[in-house]
């Protein structure tokens, strides 16, 4: 895991300035603004769109019990790309965009294992959440056994938005949840697609159901009810495949 943060006030202003991608900033509750280089920190954390969290002090040292003077960085895998840059290119390329939004995925491995899918199947870009999603750490990328270093990741802040952006280009929204009658071999994924999948606790957000336009389930025929996310994803993401290849 140390590889996947840096710590301490200078560590983490030449991380930053530096350009490298970073998940997020642990800060030490106490530690205030009135620190030029803390506030320089904030300020660039803030234009960056990097998830802040102010944090009591013992969290901090269960992470690192060196001088991390009350701010720890956590360090992406990955160089997330804009979504408003990926989608008209893939227009200008003549390309059908099929597009993956993970709704507040947590854990590590699903992800990875999400994103070695994903680049397999030609998904042309993933979508996370700023707040609320697994890291995109080194164990990310090891699970997805480097699929991360070819296939997009977009962080946004706002997915709810992010969708109203999909559908205002031309993409339909196809939310995989049992809480419908239609399966996933209803939809057309032929056409422009965004396909949301849920979190492993509570699945997909009422917010994000109320905007899909289609709702879709995969059928099963067991008496444990439920797959694994990443199994989930896999098999409503080669239906899609499927559909394309004929």
């Amino acid at each position: 895991m140390a590889a996947d943060f840096v710590f301490g006030v200078q560590s983490v202003t030449e991380t930053i300035n530096a350009g490298k991608p970073i998940d997020k900033l642990f800060i030490q509750r106490e530690l205030g603004r009135n620190s030029p280089k803390v506030a320089y920190i904030l300020e660039e954390a803030k234009k960056r769109e990097v998830p802040v969290a102010k944090v009591p002090l013992d969290k901090l040292n269960r992470i690192t019990r060196k001088n991390h003077q009350g701010i720890i960085a956590f360090i992406s895998a990955v160089h997330y790309q804009p979504l408003s840059n990926i989608i008209p290119q893939l227009y200008e390329e003549g390309k059908t965009p099929l597009v993956l939004i993970l709704d507040r995925l947590t854990d590590v491995r699903n992800f990875g294992a999400i994103a070695r899918t994903a680049e397999c199947a030609g998904i042309h870009a993933i979508v996370i959440p700023s707040r609320g999603s697994a890291q995109v750490s080194s164990d990310a990328m090891k699970t997805s056994s480097g699929a991360l270093n070819y296939l997009p990741v977009c962080r946004e802040a706002n997915l709810e938005k992010t969708i109203e952006f999909l559908q205002e280009s031309g993409l339909q929204i196809v939310a995989c949840t049992e809480k419908t009658s239609e399966t996933i071999y209803a939809p057309d994924y032929t056409v422009p697609t965004a396909i949301v999948m849920g979190s492993e606790e509570d699945g997909i957000s009422q917010a994000l159901i109320r905007k899909a336009d289609h709702l879709a389930k995969i059928p099963l025929q067991g008496e444990i009810g439920s797959l694994n996310v990443s199994v989930a994803t896999a098999v409503i993401v080669y239906e899609a495949v499927r559909q394309r290849s004929l």
